[in-house]
């Protein structure tokens, strides 16, 4: 039994050349469990490169917005967050990586949302 990519072959019988229900039930509930779990693995194993743009572009428009002056806590919260995932990512701790990025990023969305209600004008 051998996994490659998509591609899962049981005692030679590939599952890309016969449908799952050609293989014996004990065979098919093995390769749906491994088409799962390489499912599960691909879902996770990767960098959490979305998550970590996402954190700095809300990190810039949270300054851009006057968050610096607005709500200095709550950027520096976000800042400090968004270091931390900065270090994981480079650890190759893509989990923890993605959940200070997501931290970081609701941090300086905050931060954001402050700074803007304070640059309006009252009554609106």
């Amino acid at each position: 039994m051998t996994v490659q990519g998509t591609l899962v072959t049981v005692d030679s019988i590939s599952t890309a050349d016969a449908p799952l229900t050609s293989l014996p039930r004990p065979k098919r509930l093995l390769a749906a469990c491994l088409l799962a779990c390489a499912g599960l693995i691909a879902g996770c194993a990767g960098a959490p490169v979305q998550e970590m743009s996402n954190a700095r572009q809300a990190v810039r428009a949270a300054e851009k917005a006057g968050a610096a002056q607005a709500a200095p806590e709550l950027l520096s919260e976000a800042r400090v967050a968004l270091r931390a995932a900065e270090s994981h990512l480079r650890q190759g701790e893509y989990r923890t990586a993605r959940d200070e990025a997501e931290q970081a990023r609701a941090k300086a969305v905050e931060a954001r949302r402050v700074a803007e209600s304070e640059h309006q004008p009252p009554g609106t």
